[in-house]
């Protein structure tokens, strides 16, 4: 019996288990590879499994980097049945046609500049006709009622408390050995803080061979805020945006922070706490996943004292490119919420390329940023980025919150943990940077849990889950990528910060003959290199 990690492993994204018993084989997650060009290239690759050859899928939630490349699947050969919850499914009903509409126009932009360079035309990962094929074969689960899944596997969702649906999976796989008749395993999918906005606190049982658990913000603690102390925060960041006299741009994840900070400014609106500026949510997927959520109003906590959830006159919801265009019209005063959430794609890269080089502008930055997404790059504090092809001063002012985060902090993530205790084999570090996956190990550790038993596993690893003996024996196998290449920023992201930086070098000279040194310099620094590798 194998289990191999075929995302979220050494990395933030891309979450996708592999596992395959005597009788069958499946996935847990089929989600996309986000951040650097590097990694967001996987998603373009083959699978590191025959799609198909999987029996069947089961869904934690629907953030892209967990779903994201289930249409791929389908469109690849994959035909079983896909489980997930039904607030999963009615996001995923409208994400993952986003999804196909904005690969399908970044694939258009590409070729039209592939035919400039020319280089042959690509094709995106799946159309909208490959999305239609993925939602029919979802097959909808209560939470914590168990489901026969496939031959010798029956499978149970727990509330996770992260977003909307959001599920850890407890599997259990029949072994047909006589001294171990079944292996279980849990999965924890992205765990949600306690107390959060409109989910109850995440849960799971116990008694586990294995589980493998998310690492977002492993070692680091937030403060555990009230919902008037976080309505606190959001107020004094929109006054001060706005008396700077500019626009607030709030990047925003469709789904969850947009709720979340739609239903906080009606509450700041009718308090009198904030004035109605106007407000335009400018994402069509934010549109809809908002609506899914007043259709599951009813499972949804702490709305109760908010009349109309989500709507005021001066909030607008702008859903074609000719009112999100009209935005434009608007040089300050007003806040625009728009996705991506890291400002990766979507229709907050049309306004930030119109804000940030304004010196009255605001960037309000309320969620995870991954590394090497443009999200981070702002946090970082960078002088200058590159947008659609374009160089562009970062003289915004750029503020980040991390009241509004989904995900469990480090104290949290360790004592959802400690309630899964003893786990029998071993316990797998996922979906973290090098420093949270490091510091949720070591507080393991202080809590007496083995070394040897918290494995902190690389992209493409596989391990013998029958291996005996209580050891993890992992498998030889290929690996897509090295491990330095899933850290981080990769060569595009340093080559777009040395192009700025040359071109703020050469337009800070005084004169035509000193940039004339500055790339002769340059120059002979690269033949230097050129004649040092033919050396070697």
């Amino acid at each position: 019996m194998l289990l191999k990690f075929c995302g979220a492993a050494g990395t933030v994204t891309g979450s996708c288990y592999w596992v395959q018993t005597d009788r069958c084989q499946f996935l847990v997650d089929c989600g996309m590879f986000q951040g650097s060009k590097t990694l967001k290239e996987l998603n373009y690759g083959a699978f590191p499994f025959d799609p198909s050859e999987i029996d069947f899928l089961l869904v934690t939630h629907a953030h892209i980097d967990h779903s994201g490349l289930i249409p791929k699947l389908v469109k690849q050969g994959f035909n079983g049945p896909v489980f997930a919850t039904e607030g999963t499914f009615d996001l995923l009903s409208y994400m993952l046609p986003d999804s196909a509409y904005i690969q399908e126009s970044e694939v258009e932009r590409l070729n039209r500049r592939n035919v400039q360079r020319g280089k042959a035309p690509v094709e995106p990962m799946y159309s909208r006709a490959d999305v239609d094929l993925a939602l029919k074969a979802f097959s909808k689960v209560a939470y914590e009622t168990w489901r026969e899944v496939g031959e010798g596997v029956r499978a149970r969702f727990w509330n996770a408390g992260h977003i909307l649906g959001a599920a850890s999976i407890e599997v259990e796989i029949a072994t047909g050995q006589r001294d171990r008749r079944v292996c279980r395993l849990l999965f924890s999918g992205d765990i949600g803080p306690e107390h959060k906005l409109f989910h109850p606190d995440p849960e799971a049982p116990d008694n586990f061979d294995y589980v493998c658990c998310e690492s977002t913000y492993g070692g680091r603690e937030r403060e555990d805020v009230t919902a008037e102390r976080r309505r606190a925060i959001l107020a004094h960041e929109v006054k001060a945006a706005l008396k700077r006299g500019g626009n607030l741009l709030i990047p925003v994840f469709a789904v969850e922070r947009t709720q979340e900070l739609l239903l906080d400014l009606t509450v700041l609106f009718d308090s009198g706490e904030l004035p109605k500026v106007p407000v335009f949510l400018d994402s069509p997927l934010a549109i809809k996943a908002t609506g899914a959520f007043e259709k599951n109003a009813d499972a949804l906590e702490d709305i109760a004292q908010v009349p109309d959830l989500f709507r005021r006159p001066n909030i607008r919801f702008t859903e074609s490119v000719e009112q999100s265009k009209m935005i434009g019209r608007f040089a300050g005063g007003a806040i625009i919420m728009a996705g991506s959430g890291m400002c990766d794609a979507g229709r907050i890269r049309h306004h930030l390329k119109h804000n940030l080089w304004r010196g009255d502008a605001t960037v309000l930055l309320v969620g995870y940023q991954a590394p090497g997404t443009l999200g981070s790059l702002l946090a970082r504090g960078v002088p200058a980025v590159k947008i659609q092809g374009e160089d562009l001063r970062v003289k915004a002012t750029i503020r980040q919150i991390d009241v509004y985060s989904g995900h469990a902090d480090g104290g949290q993530l360790l004592a959802w943990l400690k309630d899964r205790l003893p786990v029998k084999s071993a316990i797998f570090l996922t979906h973290g940077e090098e420093e949270a996956l490091e510091a949720l190990r070591d507080g393991l550790e202080k809590e007496g849990v083995p070394a040897e038993r918290i494995i902190v596993p690389q992209l493409d690893d596989v391990v013998d889950l029958l291996a005996g003996d209580g050891k993890v024996e992992f498998r030889p196998v290929p690996h897509r990528l090295p491990r330095e290449s899933l850290r981080g920023r990769d060569w595009h992201n340093e080559l777009a910060e040395l192009s700025l930086d040359l071109r703020e070098r050469l337009e800070q000279a005084p004169d035509d003959k000193a940039r004339g040194v500055i790339l002769r310099r340059l120059k002979r620094a690269l033949e230097g290199e050129e004649q040092h590798k033919g050396r070697h």
